[in-house]
């Protein structure tokens, strides 16, 4: 068993290793943080540089409707007409039923 001495001598041999090696650790963390915080963000997809201005909406009578974006209003009817189709005849409805109801172009 060791004398107090020795238990004395043991402590504070270890609590300077202790203190260096939890300070040695908290500097990396830190600089390892501080790097890469530095770097600019980057968006993960491509996003377009302009998005449509015309959209439009065709419903039929029964089932789901479609809603489309296109550059001018008639490419936005015309997918609208063929989304409404689509999906009003996926959701039990009556595709030949679909009308545009709403065509709209931003400023």
């Amino acid at each position: 068993m060791p004398s107090a001495e020795e238990d004395a001598m043991s402590r504070t041999l270890i609590h300077p290793v202790g203190c260096w090696a939890l300070t040695a650790l908290l500097a990396l963390s830190l600089a390892l943080t501080a790097g890469c915080s530095s770097k600019a963000g980057k968006a993960r997809y491509a996003t377009p540089a302009t998005g449509s201005n015309c959209f439009a909406k065709a419903v039929p009578t029964t089932g789901e409707g479609g809603l489309a974006w296109g550059d001018t209003l008639s490419i936005a009817r015309h997918k609208s007409m063929n989304n409404c189709m689509r999906y009003a005849s996926r959701s039990g409805g009556t595709p030949r039923t679909c009308q545009v109801v709403m065509a709209k172009c931003k400023n």
